[in-house]
């Protein structure tokens, strides 16, 4: 049985990742701003008050944790407006980046000390943040937030090397939740599972790349 901490656990595919893992028999810590009743049905450690915006409310996350051993973390916590260039909203833009691209920095720093050798990160990145994929613009500040937590992946994947410490940046594909849109192709459940066996494929040889859930590499 692994522990599992899930930023964003409250619906979507954090929600989805969190009730897979707890039917594979798995622990599963829930780091959320606020719960939900499905997240609540459960029965998973439930740790609220948890905006991966916020320096102080990471701090509580990690102080909350205590010494609790984790062996996945998985920064799944994330926002998304719709900028054009002709509706561009510095304020939003400056919030995603908080959110999307600094957020799984701060949650993976402060619980370092929760991690050993062997543990993994994932960042729940997307295609979005793909500078060879983009062909219609737009979505400034989701695509730029994403296009930097790739690089904060990377940082991270050389950086906790020489702790045996792998790091993936996994993108979902697109989901049928209400940052993806009722429109996109994938259930959650099915989103989570392709999720989940990337992540148990994961070891060293494997840090610092950027997967699709379906297992191939995306280019940068």
């Amino acid at each position: 049985m692994a522990t599992i901490l899930i930023t964003g656990a409250n619906r979507g595919i954090g929600l989805a990742l969190a009730r897979a893992y707890v039917a594979r028999g798995d622990d599963v810590i829930a780091a959320v701003r606020v719960s939900s009743d499905a997240l609540d049905g459960l029965g998973v450690r439930v740790i609220e008050g948890v905006e991966v915006g916020d320096d102080a409310a990471v701090d509580r996350l990690a102080t909350a944790l205590g010494d609790t051993r984790i062996d996945v973390v998985i920064n799944n916590a994330a926002i998304h407006s719709n900028e054009t260039l002709e509706d561009l909203s510095f304020d939003r833009i400056r919030k995603q980046f908080e959110v999307n691209a600094l957020g799984p920095l701060r949650v993976t720093r402060a619980v370092l000390p929760n991690l050993r050798d062997g543990s993994k990160v994932v960042i729940v990145t997307s295609r979005s943040g793909s500078i060879g994929d983009n062909g219609s613009g737009r979505t400034y500040g989701y695509r730029m937030s994403k296009a930097a937590v790739n690089m904060a992946g990377v940082n991270l994947a050389l950086d906790l090397k020489p702790r045996s410490i792998p790091v993936l940046l996994l993108h979902p594909g697109m989901v049928k939740t209400d940052m993806g849109g009722g429109q996109a192709a994938v259930e959650p459940q099915d989103a989570a599972a392709r999720m989940m066996a990337r992540i148990d494929e994961l070891d060293m040889a494997g840090t610092g790349k950027f997967l699709h859930c379906e297992g191939y590499e995306l280019p940068w």
